[in-house]
């Protein structure tokens, strides 16, 4: 097993990452790895980091996935590594500065010291600018890896002085090959072939669906979101029984859907600004309501009948 398993479907950018973490071609002090959700962007970076700091002599053999290096990176425990990701709007000012801090120490035990920014387009200017002195003057023994969804979700200043790398959502039959490969099941199987189909170019999402109830969940979600703004009573509880629980990836799948549909509602909009305000003011209280039932662990059956009550409001004319 070597840190590149987990990249199915990103042949091009594995070989280009390869050859920097040999030292033989385009090894540069940072990295912008872009690519929509799901694709891969941060697993990209954090495999090669370990790449990077693993205890092979052999280059050709870096990126192990045995050695203690690679094990702690991958668990993002080891101490030359610092993740950075934010359930806030904003990576704030302060927490740039601690980065730019912690990217001047020189390395404790491996080759390299890295920064991998999961959020980099939740930076604004003034953030931005905070590390962008030392991105331009890096210390010897220091790579940034910052991670957006494209380039354009990141400051001109500090895109042009990185190596951009395109990560691309997988297609069905690359995350059925996945899942076969994770679960043991066969690529025909009906699940593994479902959920591949649901999974928006993510296998993390399709390997989410298939564990527990979760493609049946999902069905339910979608059959109840067709009948807006009229919903089966009977079906809202059944929903909101089987949401029961603590899996918070239950919860996030329910809200994917949820999200997916008032995106939809928001585009259907159009120059109605009227339509458009309403639409946005469900989404922002749909995701506020979520997000206190994962923070305080709170009964999710209300949070089902909210949200869609809230979306039967934004269904009506």
């Amino acid at each position: 097993m070597s840190v590149w398993d987990d990249l199915q479907g990103q042949a091009p950018v594995v070989a280009q990452l390869k050859q920097a973490a040999q030292g033989e071609t385009g090894l540069t002090h940072a990295w912008l790895f872009t690519g929509p959700p799901g694709s891969g962007r941060s697993n990209a970076a954090k495999a090669f980091a370990a790449a990077l700091n693993c205890e092979q002599d052999d280059v050709t053999l870096r990126g192990c996935g045995e050695c203690a290096a690679c094990h702690t990176i991958l668990g993002e425990t080891h101490s030359d590594v610092t993740f950075v990701r934010t359930e806030k709007v904003t990576i704030t000012i302060d927490e740039a500065r601690e980065l730019v801090s912690k990217a001047g120490d020189r390395p404790a035990t491996g080759r390299w010291r890295i920064i991998i920014v999961e959020d980099a387009d939740r930076m604004a200017e003034r953030t931005t600018n905070v590390l962008l002195k030392a991105i331009e003057e890096p210390t010897p023994r220091t790579i940034w890896m910052l991670c957006a969804p494209s380039p354009a979700d990141v400051l001109v200043t500090i895109r042009s002085r990185c190596r951009r790398l395109l990560l691309r959502p997988l297609d069905v039959d690359d995350i059925t090959l996945a899942l076969a490969e994770a679960t043991g099941k066969e690529r025909r199987d009906d699940d593994v072939r479902e959920a591949a189909a649901a999974a928006e170019g993510s296998a993390g999402r399709a390997l989410d669906l298939l564990e527990g109830q979760a493609l049946v969940l999902r069905q339910r979600v979608l059959d109840l979101l067709a009948q807006l703004p009229d919903v089966d009573a009977r079906a809202l509880h059944a929903l909101g029984d089987a949401m029961g629980g603590t899996d918070p990836k239950v919860l996030e799948a329910f809200m994917d859907l949820i999200n997916g549909w008032l995106s939809a509602r928001l585009g259907e909009a159009g120059q109605e600004k009227a339509r458009m305000a309403r639409v946005a003011e469900t989404w922002e209280r749909v995701n506020r309501a979520a997000n206190e039932v994962d923070t305080y662990n709170l009964e999710r059956k209300p949070l089902v009948f909210a949200v869609f009550g809230a979306l039967a409001e934004a269904a009506r004319p």
